[in-house]
């Protein structure tokens, strides 16, 4: 692979997150002309990716790298394929138009620059997503499009909703994205490797391991959490609290779709087995008829719109649920399709609302005239939606259908659900193309006003598109939806994708079908959205207010935990530690069998048993001393005796160093207590004196035990052998000890030095702040009675 390459590709991850880093800058300098000028960032990137299409088309595929952690064999490595390239198009190709709508949509906001910022990092992370070959990497830019959506979710930080709907968003996806680290580790404890694409082609089946379900599990939670399928569903329309442009994008071409993508990219690994068919097809036609009924009941376009995304992300997950070729080819073309027709309604809606004041779909109405152009670039989204010809959304209704043209029972039954589902869908792009537009003009907040180039030229270019891409369904087949497909079966498909409208087909008479659905739910629409209405507010509990119970039990769980934990009380927090010490240090010595043999009575000398008579005597006096500095300096004799073994065993560096600790210590503490009454006397009930003498035992106990057991192993003289080679050869010095401390440590040491610094500087400012005692009072009259003498 070409270097320049391997950097070029590398770039199209990175580069957004440079451009966001000065868009700030960049605004003050250009203005309201900041979002065509961070637009060349995202159109450069897709004119290059665009370069790609011939060598993908024809079945090859490009990787890069570059490296990452090479100490543990990381390499940042991406991967363009079929399936990562119609993504990254998408993405590229839509943020373009994103970033020329928010200059436009936030002229004047005072915050425009910051904005602009977030949501050019945004599109940086969804490309490294998508792009992303090695699966930490994935995981990586998973979780910054996690941190970037909450901060644009968050926007207007100043709003409530605003603030809730942005941590309802993070907290729902982050415990997705960590589900998706530990099937990140688990994948590569069980390939060996890091790389997806290294995966794929190992030979190894994953499906037959003992630990599938486990694997499985993490991923479909990881994806359904992003992709807001049920029941993590209630997160996504809430995410309507950001700005317009968020919702485009959010919607269309990232984040919600990176759980799709995972989806799709893991289907040669786990893909193919009943529990992969039955959870993505169950779970994803529910979430589709969820929401499109959630669709029906709203009246704020947006929320609209965002519910039929919920709808859209479940028809996806149902078909990459399918497995089948027609299946992969329907996911792909639709994918297309959802993003184009979606991402322009959401601007045209924005506009709408830009433009009256309102998005209130009840409250509008008569605007093709004074909004032509947003008329225009509504019909064209709409009939998106609705999914006739020649638009490349019909092509990809009758190729899901296809998908279930088996005939047997359960397929006709996921057929309806399909046409149930599109119908519905329909409905709501009939709504949303009509009923602001058609019949009198109706009075807004605000009179309605066209909007700009700016604004009008995302969903125009994207409506557009969805036609030609209809028309030109061969070349689209073969160049992005084919590639795609095999991509994601991990078996090279051919292409049949053509723009045909046949009467005898049944599949013609199945989009007729969908269309009588889609047009009586509009006929009966406000009939249909009273009584789910009515529905929707029978129940006392929601999944949106199941969330708020789970935080509200989080934070009052986590303060009576704190309240239990973080008492105050100094006393039992030692009794805590040390009894987690002893069990620490008993329990594995026990249960695996490691209770070592008791050592014969060693010959010692009898300066030797001195010593340890010293150290038995200061263990005895700081037991029984009464007042407090007799305590003191009686614990200084355990330091005095531990130095004195170092001597006498040939480590008077040790000792010197142990002497100097003591002295230290014993002065330090001296000066502490001065502060306290020095002859006052601690009495201990006996329960308490029990207590402690009983954890003190035990500690010491499982001291003595831990390194009789490390003393009865074979002596380890790696680290020694080191030390004595390198320490005058790298270290230049001949004192091991010292070489140890100062060289091969130093930052231990340094560290060391620090605290005890600071716990020095504590205990003299403790000192200085002594209150000493005032000076007696002096007379104001001298006591000889003359008057004339004041006290000084």
């Amino acid at each position: 692979m070409d270097l320049s390459l391997d950097i070029a590709i590398a770039m199209v991850a990175i580069v957004p997150f440079l451009a966001a880093a000065v868009a700030p800058f960049i605004h003050r300098v250009a203005g309201a002309a900041t979002g065509w000028v961070l637009a060349i960032v995202p159109a450069t990137i897709f004119v290059f990716l665009w370069g790609f299409v011939g060598p993908v088309s024809e079945g090859r595929f490009v990787s890069a790298g570059i490296d990452w952690v090479p100490s543990y064999g990381l390499t940042l490595s991406f991967f363009v394929d079929g399936l990562a390239l119609m993504f990254a198009l998408a993405i590229s190709g839509i943020g373009t138009f994103i970033l020329i709508y928010s200059g436009s949509y936030l002229k004047g906001h005072p915050h425009q620059g910051r904005f602009l910022a977030f949501i050019t990092a945004f599109m940086g992370a969804m490309l490294g997503l998508v792009l992303s070959d090695n699966v930490l990497g994935l995981f990586l830019f998973w979780e910054l499009t996690s941190v970037t959506s909450f901060l644009l979710i968050g926007f207007d930080h100043g709003r409530e909703k605003a603030r809730r709907a942005a941590i309802q968003a993070i907290v729902v996806t982050g415990a997705g994205g960590l589900a998706l680290l530990l099937a990140a580790l688990l994948l590569n404890r069980l390939f060996g490797v890091w790389d997806i694409s290294a995966m794929i082609g190992s030979g190894l089946d994953l499906r037959g391991h003992g630990a599938y379900g486990l694997v499985l599990g993490l991923v479909l939670l990881a994806a359904f959490t992003k992709s807001a399928q049920f029941p993590f569903h209630f997160w996504l329309p809430n995410a309507m609290e950001a700005p317009t442009p968020v919702s485009a994008f959010l919607h269309s071409a990232t984040m919600v779709q990176g759980g799709v993508y995972l989806l799709a990219r893991t289907t040669p690994l786990l893909g193919g087995t009943d529990a992969w068919f039955v959870i993505l097809v169950t779970f994803g036609g529910f979430t589709l008829i969820w929401g499109a009924l959630a669709a029906i009941r709203q009246t704020d376009m947006k929320q609209m719109l965002a519910q039929t995304t919920l709808a859209s992300l479940g028809l996806l997950v149902l078909l990459i649920g399918l497995g089948t070729e027609a299946a992969f080819l329907a996911m792909a073309l639709y994918f297309i399709a959802h993003a184009l027709y979606k991402a322009g309604l959401f601007l045209t809606v924005g506009i709408i609302d830009h433009g009256t004041g309102t998005k209130d779909i009840t409250r509008l109405g008569g605007l093709r005239d004074p909004m032509t152009a947003t008329f225009m670039a509504a019909i064209l989204g709409g009939l998106g939606m609705i999914g006739l010809p020649p638009l490349v959304s019909y092509i990809a209704k009758e190729e899901m259908y296809l998908a279930l043209a088996s005939g047997d029972p359960l397929s006709l039954a996921i057929l309806l659900v399909l046409v149930v589902g599109n119908g519905l869908l329909a409905a709501v792009g009939l709504a949303i193309m009509i009923r602001p537009f058609m019949g009198p003009l109706r009075e807004t907040p605000h009179p309605p006003h066209e909007g700009d180039v700016a604004s009008l030229s995302g969903p125009l270019v994207f409506g557009t598109i969805g036609v030609l891409g209809g028309i030109a369904a061969v070349w689209l087949g073969e160049s992005l939806v084919a590639p795609a497909a095999s991509s994601i079966a991990n078996v090279a498909y051919e292409s049949h994708i053509k723009l045909i409208v046949d009467p005898r087909s049944v599949l013609f008479w199945l989009s007729i079908l969908t269309w009588a659905v889609a047009g009586l739910a509009y006929w009966r629409l406000d009939a249909l959205r009273a009584g789910l209405q009515r529905l929707a507010a029978a129940p006392r509990w929601s999944f949106d207010q199941g969330f708020d119970a789970v935080m509200f039990g989080l934070v009052r769980g986590a303060a009576a935990l704190t309240r239990l934990l973080h008492h105050g009380r100094l006393e039992l927090y030692l009794v805590v530690f040390f009894i987690a010490l002893a069990v620490a240090l008993l329990a594995p010595l026990y249960l695996l069998d490691g209770l070592p043999a008791l050592p014969p009575m060693p010959d010692l000398t009898f300066y030797e048993w001195g010593v340890m008579a010293v150290a038995v005597a200061g263990v005895v006096t700081v037991v029984v001393a009464r007042r407090r500095l007799f305590a003191i300096l009686a614990l200084g004799i355990q330091g005095l005796a531990i130095a004195l073994l170092f001597m006498l065993f040939g480590a008077p560096d040790l000792a010197f160093t142990q002497f100097m600790v003591e002295i230290l210590s014993v002065v330090i503490l001296t000066l502490v207590m001065t502060r306290l009454r020095l002859d006052h006397e601690d009495p201990r009930p006996l329960e308490d004196f029990a207590r402690d003498g009983m954890i003190a035992l035990l500690c010491g106990v499982g001291v003595t035990l831990l390194m009789l057991r490390v003393v009865s192993l074979p002596f380890e003289d790696r680290l020694s052998a080191f030390f004595a080679t390198y320490s005058a050869e790298i270290a230049h010095g001949r004192n091991i000890v010292n070489v140890i401390l100062v060289d091969f440590r130093g930052l231990d040491t340094l560290g060391e030095i620090s605290v005890v610094m600071a716990a020095g500087i504590a205990i003299l400012a403790l000192i200085r702040s002594q209150k000493r005692p005032a000076p007696p009072e002096q007379p104001l009259v001298a006591p000889s009675g003359d008057a004339s003498r004041s006290a000084p």
